[in-house]
């Protein structure tokens, strides 16, 4: 079909009864074909935050009836978050998501001169890749470990993982909120120069990652586990951190790690690492709190942090490009 027959807009109440059917095409596929983790909003809910302007959708439509759309929201972090790009099929696939993609690029100029753009592009969304790298988009791999629980072969490898000794001085124990200014300084210096820092600009700055820190703390991306984070101190004061928090249902995540400069060298990571799986290895077993994984993210070529992971019991579960714009 020709371009001339497409019209791409925002989203808004004329569309809304057209724009279910699409919607929930998409809604069906989001687990199995883009790997949310988490069911997407059920469609009501959807509408509600778009008028609330939590988020933007902008809708391709062909004849007047929508058949694609992309989602994209500049109210979590620092950066422009583009979070889904979705066909009605597979038919001018391509020529649809550049006219999203350009529409998104002109609606968002303004925001663009002080924010990057970040995309991770989850399950069928990396077959747009070549296309939206002619739009000056970069794109870095990442790939997501999971430790599942119930797994024999996982369960058997953190069993019998050896660790190292702490030095002395040192020890390891959960997190308290006095550490949080600790936090804030270790993570910023151990994530400013790292290609998180290119799609996440906060990491960037203190500020910036007070946000960060803040946000997993305060609850706002899934519910924190201070049990189960582990923090590494040194003659009381905190130099490492390994967070953990639930991102839905019975999925734990580990967002973040880190060691401050000084303190490295030494296994801590994978000491602190080790606490916060075996800590809820252990509350699944006695139904204290009841968890199917644990997972993680980290770039497809940080051998060092892969490595890492599976001598903890993590095996990967898929890879897809994480594309940035700045």
């Amino acid at each position: 079909m020709s371009e001339n027959n497409y019209k791409v807009e925002l989203l808004d109440t004329s569309s809304y009864k057209f724009f279910k059917g699409v919607y929930n095409d998409f809604k069906a596929k989001a687990v199995e074909e883009y790997k949310f983790e988490l069911e997407p909003l059920e469609y009501d809910e959807f509408i509600d935050a778009i008028e609330k302007k939590y988020m933007y959708c902008i809708v391709l439509k062909e004849n007047d009836i929508p058949t694609a759309f992309l989602v994209y929201t500049t109210s979590i972090s620092e950066s422009v978050e583009l979070s889904i790009i979705h066909c009605l099929g597979s038919e001018d696939e391509i020529t649809k998501t550049k006219l999203l993609i350009e529409k998104f690029l002109s609606l968002t100029e303004n925001d663009r001169r002080s924010k990057a753009v970040s995309y991770p592009m989850l399950g069928h969304q990396s077959v747009f890749t070549a296309d939206i790298a002619k739009f000056g988009f970069k794109f870095v791999g990442l790939a997501v470990l999971r430790f599942m629980m119930g797994n024999a072969s996982s369960e058997r490898i953190l069993e019998n993982l050896k660790t190292g000794e702490l030095g002395e001085d040192y020890q390891i124990t959960g997190y308290q909120d006095s550490y949080r200014e600790a936090a804030i300084k270790v993570i910023h210096e151990s994530f400013k120069d790292t290609s998180d820092a290119l799609y996440d600009t906060r990491y960037k700055t203190l500020e910036g990652t007070k946000d960060i820190i803040d946000k997993v703390v305060e609850n706002i991306y899934g519910e924190f586990l201070p049990e189960v984070t582990s923090v590494l101190l040194y003659k009381d004061t905190p130099v490492g951190f390994t967070f953990s928090n639930i991102t839905g249902g019975k999925i734990a995540n580990i967002p973040l790690v880190a060691i401050d400069k000084a303190h490295r060298g030494h296994g801590y990571s994978e000491m602190l690492l080790a606490r916060s799986i075996k800590t809820i290895v252990d509350w699944t077993k006695l139904g204290k709190r009841v968890f199917s994984e644990v997972n993680v993210t980290t770039e497809t070529n940080n051998y060092k942090a892969l490595k890492l992971y599976r001598r903890i019991g993590f095996r990967e579960d898929f890879c897809y490009p994480q594309a940035y714009l700045v």
